[in-house]
This record gives structure tokens, sequence and C-alpha cells, in this order.
């Protein structure tokens, strides 16, 4: 198959290249400096003449070789090359496609970008211009016209010239008497903010532009300009081109080369977050992301907060977002890349569904089903705002949300910080609080509640528990719980006996059950099965050691199990729950249990322990034993299971009890408990049906 020829002198023309790699066509690019050839890297399918052409030179450059076709991707002003490449091809009878320069949409004439813009035919016309002005002038016109602007030493000690960061262009630059600060070697298109940065740097008083197109990123050059209240002399305008769209270029290769190509647009993504809603609370990276876009995503609400002319598709979900922009970079219509940006209310790295995309997205990159950078920019939450609103801060309060989902003991969490910030949807939510409150007995907290941040509606109140019930005003809400009488969660075993609700069920005495939860050795996001719960008291002290672990409590006995769920009311513990069965019923139902402590089987700890087994065979187990018959099956059982660390202890606890004036030793039952780890290992005798 014949080879393409690609004169690449544009970022459309590095692109085209790819394309056709990505096509398994075999392409000659060609390119006048080393510069360019370092960005086109090295590919098996990719070959890279580098050197400037003269019309003859090309013409048996393109002799000596075997091209279908010519691609012409030099810059649009550059038309003395354009010219030399139609006139040597025109000789030589091969199809010509000139590959014109995507500009965009651009600022409209009446746009305020224009306002401080001057318009001149050629160099030297916008040179002498430049002698009338003061300050330092930013040349961003390339080195081809640079002797035009140095010719006058009073522009020349003025002037700041960004060119490609090439030999050959530092040289011209050296050559024409520039001193080193003089030259900013840098490779575009620059962002507005880039621009902006540029020009605070240097001190710039006017900026010197071609109007270049979107790819050369002139429109972020003219509005940098006008933000930063710059004079823009403009150079001519962009010729206007016959020629074909990226699309269609590929397109006629496609039918040339007797394939279609496979025109997989790049697309630059970015999630960002733009705060509470209001356009004033914007980053000014997020601000930038937004009026750089070719496409914004996000839920409808977060779209409707900008102003912006472009696409917007209202999804945010991964599901519905990744086979979008896989069906548009398939479909690569337009502009050989994209500009995507994901909205999320608040800050994307705080309770943001921001995460969930972004690793998504990075798998669909890495396996190269997805052609994409991708980066995440912050926003301001509600949380910094309020506390800012309120002269409060947040390094030491405790932070959750309950927007649109459950928090398992709020109410706990709550009591143990002094300070609480609490991310709400409607006033439901805020009505929910003030119940929760008042219910546990905490009347004498302090809601602030911000409502509506950032808004013209918005609301700063400071309510009890009482005024938060009976609030009516609907809106998005944040709030900050102040209590003053915080206490310090405890981080081991300690309720007493007394301080649960008995009535006459068997409960696990306070040093034996202390005892045995160490035993158990739980860790976060345990998932604890607590068999026989008698009056929960075990579950309600492992419940209590942490949010993140889930207690499942199995009692067989009504009475038993309703004790259990008044102990859990009372402790204020939504991570326990409750289920009155006798084990091992019922527990193949259940999220597959990390450790175990069986306080009573009922005569079936036989099948208990093969359930347990085949649910986890990793499973951490403590198991108390009172009677000899229950020491004496254990014994039994044990050894028929692979099981390792195995402790098996006898406690006795003495009680001191006053005798008048004299203190008596009074002894509890003593307590067999028996430790251990299950192991991956089919154990050579286990039951099959319990």
């Amino acid at each position: 198959m014949k080879e393409i020829l690609i004169f690449a002198g544009t970022t459309e023309g590095r692109e085209l290249s790819e394309v056709l790699a990505a096509s398994q066509i075999s392409h000659t690019v060609c390119v006048a400096t080393e510069y360019g050839e370092a960005l086109l890297g090295r590919h098996p399918l990719r070959a890279i003449h580098c050197k400037r052409m003269d019309q003859e030179e090309i013409k048996r450059f393109i002799k000596a070789g075997d091209f279908a076709a010519v691609v012409d991707a030099t810059h649009p002003y550059a038309l003395e090359i354009t010219c030399n490449i139609l006139l040597a091809v025109k000789e030589l009878n091969i199809p010509y496609i000139r590959l014109k320069r995507e500009t965009g949409p651009g600022p409209a004439q009446k746009d305020p970008a224009w306002e401080k813009v001057r318009r001149f035919d050629s160099a030297e016309e916008c040179a002498k211009a430049l002698e009338e002005t003061e300050g330092n002038i930013l040349l961003t016109t390339g080195t081809k016209d640079l002797c035009r602007y140095c010719i006058s030493q009073q522009v020349k000690k003025r002037l700041f010239v960004r060119v490609l960061p090439s030999v050959e262009s530092i040289s011209i630059c050296r050559e024409q008497g520039l001193q080193g600060r003089q030259i900013l070697a840098m490779q575009g298109p620059f962002t507005t903010e880039m621009n902006q940065a540029i020009f605070r740097q240097y001190q710039i008083a006017c900026v010197v532009t071609k109007e270049s197109g979107r790819p050369g990123g002139f429109q972020e050059k003219l509005e940098a300009a006008r933000e930063a209240g710059i004079q823009v002399f403009l150079i001519g305008s962009q010729p206007e081109e016959q020629g074909f769209s990226f699309e269609q270029t590929c397109e006629k290769l496609g039918e040339i080369c007797g394939k279609p190509l496979k025109n997989r647009r790049f697309m630059w993504i970015t999630l960002a977050g733009i705060g509470m809603g209001d356009e004033k609370n914007l980053t000014g990276e997020v601000k930038e992301a937004i009026e750089n876009a070719d496409l914004l995503l996000g839920s409808e609400r977060a779209l409707a907060s900008c102003r912006h002319g472009l696409e917007k598709k209202p999804i945010y979900q991964a599901e519905q977002i990744i086979p979008y922009l896989k069906e548009l970079q398939e479909r690569g219509e337009g502009m050989p890349s994209l500009k995507a940006t994901v909205l999320f209310s608040g800050d994307s790295g705080f309770y943001s569904g921001c995460q969930s995309l972004y690793s998504a997205l990075k798998d669909e990159i890495s396996s190269g089903t997805l052609k994409a950078s991708l980066r995440i920019l912050p926003g301001i939450s509600s949380i910094s705002y309020l506390a800012a609103c309120t002269g409060e801060s947040y390094d030491t309060a405790a932070i959750y949300s309950i927007h649109g989902k459950e928090l398992n003991n709020l109410s706990r969490k709550i009591r143990q910080n002094q300070k609480t910030f609490l991310l709400l949807s409607g006033v439901k939510d805020l009505n929910r609080l003030g119940k929760l409150l008042t219910e546990a007995g905490m009347e004498y907290c302090q809601v602030v509640a911000g409502r509506q941040l950032s808004y013209g509606d918005e609301q700063i109140q400071y309510l009890t528990p009482e005024e938060c019930c009976q609030a009516e005003e609907e809106g998005l809400y944040t709030c900050l719980i102040k209590n003053p009488k915080a206490a310090f969660p405890h981080i081991t075993p300690h309720l007493p006996d007394s301080a649960l609700i008995r009535d006459q069920v068997p409960m696990t005495k306070e040093e034996i059950r202390q005892v045995g939860i160490c035993k158990l050795r739980l860790h976060k996001n345990a998932v604890v099965y607590d068999i026989g719960g008698g009056t929960g008291s075990v579950s309600i002290e492992i419940a209590g050691l942490s949010d993140e672990i889930q207690v499942y409590a199995l009692e067989r006995k009504q009475e038993a199990a309703d004790l259990i769920y008044r102990n859990k009311k009372k402790f204020g513990l939504e991570n326990i729950t409750v289920l009155q069965t006798e084990a091992p019923r019922g527990l193949e139902t259940l999220p597959a249990a990390t450790h175990a402590f069986i306080g009573g089987s009922g005569g079936r700890l036989e099948e208990i322990l093969a359930m347990l087994y085949r649910i986890n065979p990793c499973m951490r187990v403590v198991i108390n034993a009172v009677s000899i018959e229950t020491i004496c099956q254990l014994r039994r059982l044990l050894p028929l299971y692979p099981i390792e660390n195995q402790e098996i202890i006898q406690l006795q606890v003495s009680r001191a009890r006053e005798a008048g004036r004299y203190h008596l030793m009074q002894a509890e039952n003593p307590v067999w408990i028996s430790a251990f780890d299950f192991t991956r290992k089919e154990p050579p005798c286990v039951p099959t049906n319990p």
C-alpha cells in the first residue's frame, strides 16, 4: 500500500498522524524543525522528515517517494509553504488535500474582549504603531517577522517574545539582539490563566497577535487581555481557507487507502468542583475549565449555574458519561480533540461522586478504550463556606453527610464532638435532625443552619433542636451543631452491667464480655455475628466501639430479642441488626461475617460451626462456655476444623460484697473462653447438613 505524506505545522497535523497510526496506515510527516520532530514521537508506521524545503526540494521529495496523497496541514498563515506544496503536487498529479484549521465560534465582534483591539494589515505597520505606545510588549507571532519589530531600539528594549522552545527560534531571537529574559520559549496553546500569569509576571501593557483560531489559543489570549485591561494589536485577519475539515480529511484518506480511518478524538477531561452553586465562588482554574470546554456535563442544577454557550448534557454518573464519551470519540466529528468538563457541586474530594467517576475513567484510559487525559479540580465546599460565615474553624470538627443518605449512630457522633458539621438536603433533613437531638436528650445543643449558601437568598440561622423541628422554609442546608457537653468516646469495652436493661434474661457479665471482645481482635469494617445475644450486652459493647462495625444479633427467644432491641434504642446504636431466629437458621442470608461471638448455641453448636466455616473459612470465632457438656463438645468438635491462633482460657471473677464493716469476696460461675481463627483448608469431617 502507498503511503500518505503530511506536511505538518499545526496540532491538527500531529493529530492526523495519530489517526493514521491507529488505523495501521504508513505515512511520512514533514516538519521544519527538530522541535516539531520531537513533538511527534516515534511510531513504527510513521517516518519523519525534518528539514525546511523550497518548491524544488518538495517536488523531488514527493517524486522520490511512493505517496497516495499529500495532506497540507501547515499553519494558515504559512502561505508560502502552501503555495510551494500546491505547485509541486500539480506537476506530479498526486491528490492534494488541504486540512483547514478548526477556528471554532470565537468571540463575537461585539464581545467586550474586542474593545481594546487595533487591527493592522502588516507587521511593519504594527511595529510603527508600537513606537507610539508605552510599557512592555508581548509578541506572540513567532520569529518570521521578528526583525520588523527590532528595527526600533525604543520598541526592542520593551519587547518580550513568546516563541517555540526550539534551537532555531532561540537563535533567531539572539541574532536580533534580544536578551535571555526577553525570550519566552514555550509550547502552546495557552490557557486564559497562563496568559494572565505571563502578563502579570512581565508587566505587559500591549500584546501583539494574529487571529490564529481556536487551536492556536486566540480566544484565550483575547479574553486574558480583556480581563487584564491590556491593549491588543491584531495583525491581519485569518485567511479564508479553502479545504477540508479534520473529519472530511479522514473520510477522503479512508477512500484513498481503501479502509476507514479510526478517527478517535483525543479528549481532555476535567472533573471540577463548582462549590455551592453561585458562579462568584468558582475557583479561577474551574472557571477557566468551564470557559474553555467544548462540552459540559453534570446535573441539571450544576449546568444551570453556568452561563456557557457550548453544548451541555445533564448526565453525571459513570454509567452514563463513559458510553457517551466513547460514542463521541468513535464518531470523531468536528475538531480532532475535545475538552469535556464534568461539574460536581461542592468540593470534588468531599462527599462527591467525583471519585467513583475518576476511578472508572482511569480504568477506561488504562485499558485503551478511551483516549484521554484526566484531571480533578477542587471546589469550595459548603462546610468551609459556613465555617467562614460563622467564624468557626473545622480542623477539629467532625464532618458528616446525610445528603441523600442515611448515617449510622448520628446522635452518638454529635454527643461525642463539640462541633459537628453536617451536609443536609432539604428542610425535611433539618426537621429530622431536630427530632433526633430532642429524642437523644440533647436539647442543649445549638444548630447553626446555613440555607442556600452563596446565593442571593442565603440565610444563617441559630436554632434550637425544637426550632429545627418546626422549620418550614425549603432549600439546601448545611449545619454546624455545637455541643457544649461533648463527652469523649470510649475506645475499649466499658459498660457496667447496671447500664443495660436486663429484666430476667441471662447476660454475659461485664468482665467476661470485656475479655471475650478483646479476644475477637476486631478491626475497622468488621461484620460480627453475636449468636445467642441474650440482653444484647456483647452486641452493644461491640457496636459502641466503632460506627464502622456492623453487628447482627441473633436470639431465638422473642423476649430476649425484644430486650436487645430496647438496649439498641437506649444507646442509639443503628449499626446493630436484631434477628429473632435460632442459629444457624438465617445466617446464610446475612452479609458474610469476619467475626463471630457465640454466647449461647441452644444445643446446636455443631451445626453453627459448620455454617460459620462455610460462610467464611477465615473467620475469627470466640465461644463462651459455662457447662461441662459444652466444654466436652468443644473438645470433640474443634479438632475437626483447620484452625490457628487457638486460645482456651478459664476465667472466674469474684466480686466484693459488704457484710457489715467488712467486704467479702463472692465468686461468680467460672467461664471457659475458646478463641481461634478458621483457616482456608478443607476440613476432613465437617457436617454437611446442619
